[in-house]
């Protein structure tokens, strides 16, 4: 096979792998008991991937070639380790017999979630962990998130997130901690990480962090399914059912936020006839459940009043400013986020004029935290074009272009560069 051929079959390996894995995990993690264990064997799988496939071809059903591989090499763990007859024919038996799908009863008395994704998480989220670690496992064993990608994520150093991982991963093994149904005040005490990862989740189908798409539409629809059953698991818990309406609401608008070739459009330049109204609606009533609950100024409830303002205006210029401007400074009394108060810089600069976004922005120049966020140089470039400064607009669009990781936004940003560029050249 060429190089050309051999990288085609590399990159294509690796959007399966993205799809994948997560049900690679947590099939393996029903089979083992063991979450570490189980992403150790779907790795083997992916490199077993990587030795075949650019020389066989990829197989009709790639993720069934992957889930096979992996099995087999979950099914010689057992053998190794002499796990007793009963045990190692009990999940032979399930392998041979996969397509006939049996049902699964152990399963049935032990889960009380009743969602093997969600599951996954919730032993992910084990307390003996710390909040950042379990946040950052998971994300490594869900999305498939590089350590750089997690780092950049958390807006924390790449050794700090490789060390928790390490870490989580190594007290999971240890300390045996099997992947496990948490219930009553066990499964009260992880709902904050929980929800903080699955919201995790959708962002990074959202606004993709790595690759050549800006969205990955299965991972928002995953993270929008575990938290409508987190809603039916913690149904007095008001969070639940703000993040579900911050979720559903920014989902809305999806089929608005590329073009026909996959490019990134503004949210102000989006065709609002393409929003979901289904989906608004679903949005609003969890975001009214949620303030019935009491939990009107909670961490998701907050941004998805932020949301509702935009997907409530009729048009670009009918848009509540000076209100999402309000929720963010009430957003920013609530968290300690750089991300929010550059949120809140934006619509400040909305609300109260481009010069007013940037004096907040120019504040926020010097967070270590932001130090490599291309979103503040973006930010930073918009309101400076929108000031006639179109130098150092383009200045700032081409620094955060060299910081972003996702290929559509790095040539979004690019183009914003070289149109405030030659704005420059003709003032």
């Amino acid at each position: 096979m060429t190089a050309a051929g051999n990288d085609r079959a590399h990159r294509t390996i690796l959007a399966v792998w993205r799809n994948e894995q997560p049900r690679l995990i947590t099939s393996l993690a029903r089979m083992l008991r063991d979450v570490p264990l189980a992403e150790d064997l779907t790795q083997e799988a992916l490199l077993a991937a990587l030795e075949h496939w650019p020389a066989t071809g990829v197989p009709e059903k790639p993720g069934a070639w992957l889930m096979a591989t992996a099995k087999r090499r979950a099914l010689d763990h057992l053998r190794r380790g002499r796990m007793v007859a009963r045990k190692h024919g009990m999940v032979a038996l399930d392998f041979a017999q996969e397509q006939q799908a049996m049902p699964d009863f152990d399963a049935a008395l032990d889960d009380d979630i009743g969602d093997e994704l969600l599951r996954l998480i919730f032993t992910a989220c084990h307390p003996r962990l710390s909040r950042e670690a379990r946040a950052a496992l998971a994300l490594r064993m869900i999305c498939g998130l590089t350590t750089p990608e997690i780092a950049r994520a958390f807006l924390t150093p790449e050794a700090t997130i490789a060390q928790r991982i390490v870490r989580a991963k190594r007290t999971l093994s240890e300390s045996g901690l099997a992947y496990e149904t948490p219930r009553g005040e066990e499964l009260s005490e992880r709902l904050a990480s929980v929800f903080e990862v699955v919201y995790l989740i959708f962002n990074e189908g959202y606004t993709a962090a790595r690759g050549d798409d800006w969205l990955r539409p299965q991972l928002c629809n995953e993270a929008l399914r575990m938290a409508r059953v987190l809603t039916s698991i913690a149904s007095q818990e008001p969070e639940a059912h703000g993040m579900l309406a911050l979720m559903e609401l920014n989902a809305s608008r999806m089929a608005a936020r590329t073009d026909a070739a996959g490019e990134p459009i503004l949210l102000l330049e989006q065709n609002r006839a393409l929003w979901d109204q289904l989906q608004i609606r679903r949005g609003l009533q969890a975001l009214g459940r949620a303030r019935e609950l009491g939990g009107a100024g909670g961490f998701y409830a907050l941004q998805a009043a932020i949301i509702a303002c935009h997907t409530q205006a009729d048009t670009a210029d009918a848009t509540d400013w000076p209100r999402i401007a309000a929720l963010y400074a009430e957003l920013a009394s609530l968290v300690r986020s750089p991300i929010v108060e550059l949120n809140r810089a934006v619509a400040v600069g909305m609300a109260e004029g481009p010069a007013a976004g940037l004096a907040l922005v120019d504040r926020l120049a010097h967070e270590p935290a932001l130090k490599n966020y291309h979103l503040l140089g973006s930010v930073r470039g918009d309101l400076l074009h929108k000031l006639g400064r179109f130098e150092e607009a383009r200045a700032a669009f081409a620094a955060a272009a060299e910081l972003a990781g996702n290929r559509r936004e790095q040539d979004f940003l690019r183009r914003r560069a070289a149109e405030a560029g030659i704005a420059a050249r003709s003032a």
